[in-house]
């Protein structure tokens, strides 16, 4: 494993429940803009060379928003150096986020918002699994294509929308790879904590198929408040079943209550999805952060060995902030729609974006590789397993 040092402060059943929860997801939201990286949300008539426009809504507030900020800051950097160099033959692209809160109905109308103006070619960065979900027919309607979310959830990708391209793995992707070491290392007696939200009671029968398929046995299964109120209870159901190892699959603060009371009970090691991953909840667990096993699904970013990773440096270090994951979670995403943006030419048209996505066959952006075609829109399933150590420190 090489050990790289971190600057101290970062498919039946759940296709089923995301259609139930698409038809559920219509009412209006209230969204404030993101001051940061959008203009006004107000519909305005494009000017000839002017901006293109890029549409989001991701959770600004709310319990979750605050493991999602270095993202957007990510997003920010990469767009501001992308502007700097031209942008897409003299067009700079400009960014509108709204506000959902994490909220699906906010989602909704957040998009519906957004695609109604005629000055946005695409929507990008959507941040919460049944919101994109019930967003996906609304591209279909409008021919507005939506470029990478920051979900993983394998019910987004269970049938091809010609409108829908993701930039990253699957959360099954990570599961298969868990699993999979976890039976290598004997250590296939598994317990599974899944948040009490959409995002977890999708992803729970997803562990169990993936379990199943892999020869190893989910010995418990319990579900977790986004908050982590009963992290202590959770613990203590998991602990009774005696598992030899965990599989964390929340995210945001129920992870430091857990983590902690997890620590005391149970003997096993702790592995959590890539979103999970927040340097803010790293630090806030300090030592008993040691040992976690973490999924990745961007390359290591603490070396600069690649164009994308050292653009990424620079951009850090020019904001007097520590290379970590969460900024290159964003910095990445954004930037594999820029490409799209830039092959689609000056005159990008949402049409146009999608033949641009569709002819990115093996495209090495910078040292991250993508590969679309007319019949996949899902461009990677680069996962990587790396080891909190530690300090914060990463391992791999």
């Amino acid at each position: 494993m090489t050990q790289e040092p971190v600057r101290p402060i970062t498919r039946r059943r759940a296709a089923t429940s995301i259609a139930a929860m698409a038809c559920a997801a219509a009412g209006i939201g209230a969204r404030p803009a993101f001051a940061a990286t959008a203009t006004a949300a107000t519909a305005a008539a494009p000017k000839p060379g002017g901006d293109i426009v890029i549409g989001q809504s991701a959770h600004l507030s709310g319990p979750l928003a605050p493991t999602l900020r270095a993202v957007l800051r990510g997003q920010e950097m990469a767009l501001a150096e992308f502007n700097r160099k031209g942008g897409v033959e003299g067009r700079s692209v400009s960014l509108v986020t709204l506000d959902d809160a994490y909220d699906a109905q906010k989602t909704v109308s957040n998009a519906k918002e957004l695609l109604a103006r005629p000055d946005v070619v695409a929507l990008f960065g959507l941040t919460n699994t049944a919101g994109a979900g019930a967003v996906l027919p609304l591209l279909v309607e409008k021919k507005v294509p939506l470029v990478g979310v920051y979900s993983g959830s394998p019910v987004l990708r269970a049938r091809h929308n010609p409108y829908f391209f993701t930039t990253m793995a699957s959360y099954r992707d990570e599961v298969v790879q868990m699993v999979r070491n976890l039976v290598t290392l004997h250590q296939a007696e598994i317990g599974l904590v899944y948040q009490n939200s959409p995002f977890g009671q999708l992803m729970a029968p997803v562990v169990e198929e993936t379990c199943k398929e892999l020869g190893a046995t989910l010995v418990a299964k319990v579900p977790l408040e986004v908050s982590g109120s009963d992290a202590t209870a959770a613990v203590a159901t998991l602990a009774a079943a005696k598992p030899r190892a965990l599989i964390f699959m929340s995210f945001g603060p129920s992870m430091v209550p857990f983590v902690k009371a997890a620590r005391q009970k149970i003997a096993a090691p702790i592995y959590c999805v890539s979103i999970a991953n927040s340097r803010t909840l790293i630090e806030a667990l300090g030592d008993e952060a040691r040992g976690l096993a973490v999924a990745q699904i961007v390359p290591y970013p603490f070396r600069a060995t690649s164009t994308l990773t050292r653009n990424y440096h620079a951009a850090m270090a020019a904001a007097d902030l520590p290379v970590d994951y969460d900024h290159f979670f964003g910095y990445l995403n954004i930037t594999v729609l820029l490409e799209g943006l830039k092959r689609a030419g000056k005159g990008v048209t949402p049409q146009k974006l999608v033949a641009a996505m569709e002819g990115m066959r093996m495209a090495d952006i910078g040292g991250y590789t993508v590969d679309y075609s007319p019949q996949n829109h899902h461009g990677s399933n680069f996962v990587e397993l790396v080891m909190v150590a530690p300090g914060g420190r990463y391992l791999r």
